[in-house]
């Protein structure tokens, strides 16, 4: 067989085509999956969560059954790839095989939740990367948001939940390219000018998701237990939060609470070392709640404290109390996001029913000082009829710079209720100066003005990088809010131990709208301030930048990173790599890399470590001694890759040291020992996150030796070579990136409890800017010569997924978010059976590419591939029996379309 799955049910026929459903290993059972029939229409759903990976969902499967359970709430998961660039901790599956083990991990754990309907996008899921522009690259944007919109438009759900869309510190990449997809497919579901292929040949129809949330949502509680869903108190007031407890009861669960429930389902992602989760509290007192945090909404809501568990449903799946008929919209858009002291902004109000609404009227309701003007009276708001009313708001003449304010728009109905949907603005100077944001942010940035999304960016910090001991070019940008030509100067404040080579810098001529810059020189003076996170406020050094324009000046927060620098010395003779690291090879600084940046805090006696390096005139050389109480899992040779697994050292260089992320860097991992006795438990590597991920054969030339301690065991040493030529650029010696990091397991289930290291922040092994700073003095310069990522290429499919056919079959949509093909292209029109083979004739209209699968519920039993020009035979050789309950399924593409067909066997 070419892969294991996981799925339970396994009878004969049409009918009985179930999906899969949690395993009978857990005392508590999920309810049974309705079995699937083929359908007429697709599926109508309510909730659509859309994630990365097979188990983003994860935190949210307690609510979402809850929901189900007690609300008759429907939902889904978009799952943007199949996660096959993760680890795993059950088996050597990886790539294409891998993804389609979590694909099944994916399907038991929601099933708990009663969520049957998954729908992967086989977009390449390549490996752990903090970069939202370079998954961009990896998916395609066109590509994947169209196929998010195509599964919107056909499955209508009313609400999406997503990750975290903003380029906040130590967000996965991945995640938020995702989410960034998911909010640009609440707007482009709605218009029909996007994607309008899917509305003119594929019979869709545009589709208006009600309302998204990001999941989960920063701020206090008054109290755990059911008053957490109405004692909350956002950490920024105006954001938007709602609760839902997680102490639920389940009746379909045996009276089990949902966070219980969802624990059980958390089980389910073995492959992701989250087999033997713990189980949370069962006092209810203790309980806490899920929170969503709104990003925009068509739909009026509820207050957010109104408890019962619904309000983020109400006024979108559920009818809120007094609130207008579900259906009706009042979408807040502010033209403007910057709010400048008694400058009026328009902000339209976009009203819609699917139903009469008579005697509207809107109002909309701004901050105390603030003024608005407009007339919003409707009269009979007709169904399926756009209606804008247009208002005139101004902020008063002392504006709070960068506080953000809530504008309400309530609309009134003589007989139908009312209800109330919100939007935001932020209070700002006439010239903002900002601190020049990294490269990936500023694309961050400019993705929220495209999408009129700026509350997305409101909060994250500008970050700048300077070595210790280091000086830097800092860039401010300025940009002009007002009406009227300004001119004026910019300061510098930073914190004790840095200074600026320029008292202020002038700026003049700047139009309305128009943006510049200017650049101070900093430097870092005192080089005993400690740097990474061993600094206060997680390594944080603040500062101000303070702006003057016509009448006055406004301060802007920005932070200095302060990363380690170390100076690597050019060797007498070049080491010998044994393991052994003898002083006269190394003469250089002893590098502390002990820090803890992620995981469980632990004392030195369990994991600590130092690092010393040297230099050739074509190598890097390092020795690093690592001090350890238990060694973890120890790999098999063909295992040798992951590293967060077991216990290992992470080495990364970047040689020009400017790279945005991680696909411009050298970086491997390095394993002290192998299990293979039969060659003596050598150590081996494997590179990875990098320029060319892979074992050995990317990075000829590198050697490594080890020793490690027993009897009893305190630790290892490891030793290693790399030669230049490896890297994917040449060095720049003075100015090279430099990181180490170590992953300390004290376990034997392959996951690590604690990571230290030398340059040490959240989400630092993907942010080679704020990796350590490496002098080579005595290393010639030469011209940057880069070579090109060779990046992972091979995905999981849709149409090679019997699991995801299977669930076509049943909910009519296709697989993988692809247009679907026509009923009658192609059809099953004949079966045959033998003791060696099943032989599969297709009948098709239009030439494509056929798949068949023997699918016994849990594995794929045979298989046959063929392009096909008209009908044709797909032989599936047997090498015995079939199982009872094998099932045929059958994918066929054509011109980027889809279908998937299923038929009785035994």
């Amino acid at each position: 067989m070419r892969w294991r799955t996981s799925a339970a049910i396994a009878m004969c026929g049409l009918l009985s085509l179930g999906l899969a459903t949690p395993a009978q290993a857990n005392p508590q059972q999920a309810a049974p999956k309705p079995q699937a029939k083929k359908s007429d229409k697709p599926v109508d759903l309510d909730i659509m969560f859309i994630g990365a990976h097979p188990d983003d969902e994860a935190g949210q499967l307690g609510m979402l059954g809850y929901w189900n359970e007690y609300h008759g709430m429907k939902a889904g998961v978009i799952t943007t790839t199949r996660g096959e660039g993760g680890g795993n901790a059950t088996g050597l599956e990886e790539g294409p095989e891998l993804g389609i083990l979590r694909e099944a991990e994916e399907r038991k754990a929601v099933g708990w939740a009663g969520v049957e309907h998954i729908y992967n996008l086989d977009a390449l899921d390549f490996w752990y990367t903090a970069s939202a522009p370079l998954t961009e690259e990896v998916w395609g944007h066109q590509e994947t948001l169209s196929r998010i919109v195509r599964v919107l438009r056909t499955t209508k759900p009313e609400v999406i939940l997503t990750m975290n869309p903003s380029a906040t510190q130590g967000n996965h990449g991945n995640h938020q390219k995702a989410a960034m997809l998911a909010v640009e497919a609440f707007y482009a579901a709605a218009d029909p000018k996007a994607f309008p292929e899917q509305i003119k040949k594929e019979g869709l129809k545009p589709w208006r998701v009600s309302r998204i949330f990001q999941t989960g949502g920063s701020g206090t509680t008054g109290t755990n237990g059911p008053a957490c869903e109405t004692t909350f108190t956002p950490a920024e007031a105006s954001n938007v939060i709602f609760g839902t407890w997680q102490g639920y009861e389940s009746a379909r669960h045996d009276g089990n609470r949902w966070n219980t429930v969802q624990t059980w389902a958390r089980r389910e992602y073995v492959s992701q070392g989250w087999g033997n989760s713990s189980f949370p509290t069962t006092n209810p007192d203790a309980i806490g709640c899920n929170r969503l945090t709104l990003i925009d909404t068509r739909t009026p809501y509820p207050d957010p404290n109104v408890g019962a568990g619904t309000g983020a449903l109400q006024g979108a799946t559920l009818r809120a109390p007094g609130g207008l008929p579900l259906g009706t919209e009042i979408h807040v858009r502010p033209r403007n996001w910057e709010a400048v002291g008694g400058q009026p902004i328009k902000v339209d109000t976009v009203l819609y029913a699917e139903k009469a609404v008579p005697g509207a009227k809107v109002t909309l309701n701004v901050p105390a000082g603030w003024s608005v003007s407009g007339n919003g009276n409707v009269g009979t708001l007709t169904p399926g009829k756009e209606v804008v009313k247009t208002f005139t708001v101004t902020p008063p003449a002392q504006v709070e710079v960068g506080t953000r304010f809530k504008l309400d728009a309530t609309l009134t109905s003589k007989k139908d209720g009312s209800g109330t949907s919100s939007a935001r603005v932020q209070g700002t100077a006439p010239v903002r100066g900002t601190l020049e944001p990294l490269e990936e942010i500023a694309d961050f940035r400019a993705w929220t003005v495209r999408n009129k999304t700026q509350q997305l960016d409101a909060l994250i910090e500008s970050l700048l990088n300077i070595p210790s001991g280091g000086t830097r070019s800092v860039k401010v940008n300025l940009t002009n809010h007002g009406t009227r030509v300004e001119s004026g100067a910019v300061k510098l404040n930073v914190p004790a131990g840095f200074s600026v080579a320029e008292q202020q810098v002038p700026y003049s001529g700047l139009r309305p709208g128009a943006s510049t810059s200017v650049t101070f020189t900093v430097t870092n003076t005192d080089t005993s301030l400690p740097t990474a996170n061993r600094a206060p406020d997680n390594g944080a050094y603040r500062v101000q930048i303070e702006t003057s324009y016509t009448g006055g000046s406004a301060s802007e927060p920005g932070a200095f990173n302060l990363v380690p620098t170390t100076t690597i010395p050019k060797a007498a003779t070049a080491p010998t790599v044994d393991g052994h690291g003898h002083d006269h090879e190394y003469t250089g600084e002893v590098i502390d890399i002990s820090t803890r940046w992620e995981g469980t805090a632990a004392p030195a006696s369990d994991i600590s470590g130092t690092a010393q390096l040297t230099h050739t005139d074509d190598a890097l050389y390092a020795i690093f001694n690592i001090t350890d109480d238990v060694l973890g899992t120890v790999l098999p040779p063909e295992d040798c890759k992951r590293p967060r697994r077991n216990d290992n050292i992470e080495f990364g260089i970047d040689p020009r040291g400017n790279s945005a992320n991680t696909s411009t860097v050298f970086n491997m991992a390095l394993f002290p020992a192998t299990n293979d006795p039969a060659n003596g438990n050598p150590p081996c590597f494997a590179r990875e996150r990098d320029n060319h991920q892979g074992g050995p054969e990317t990075a000829p030339g590198v050697e490594i030796a080890s020793v490690v301690t027993s009897n009893p065991y305190t630790g290892y040493r490891i030793e290693v070579k790399i030669p230049f030529s490896v890297l994917p650029d040449t060095i720049d010696p003075s100015r090279m990136g430099l990181n180490i990091l170590v992953n300390d397991s004290d376990t034997q289930d392959l996951s690590s409890q604690t990571r230290v290291g030398w340059s040490t922040w959240s989400g630092v092994r993907a942010d080679p800017w704020r990796w350590g700073n490496a002098l080579l003095p005595d290393l010639p310069a030469k011209p940057s010569a880069p070579k090109a990522p060779i990046m992972p290429d091979t995905a999981a499919l849709s149409v090679e997924s019997p699991q995801t056919l299977l669930q076509s079959v049943s909910d009519g949509v296709a697989p993988g978010g692809y247009a679907k093909l026509a009923d009658n292209t192609v059809k099953i029109k004949k079966v045959t059976r033998s003791a060696s083979k099943v032989s599969v004739q297709l009948q098709v209209k239009k030439a494509g590419t056929a798949r068949a699968f023997l699918w016994d519920g849990t594995r794929v039993v045979a298989e046959a591939e063929a392009e096909l020009r008209k009908d044709g035979t797909l032989v599936l050789p047997l090498s015995g029996s079939l199982p009872a309950g094998t099932s045929l399924l059958v994918s066929y593409e054509h011109g980027g379309a889809t279908t998937a067909l299923a038929k009785k066997i035994c």
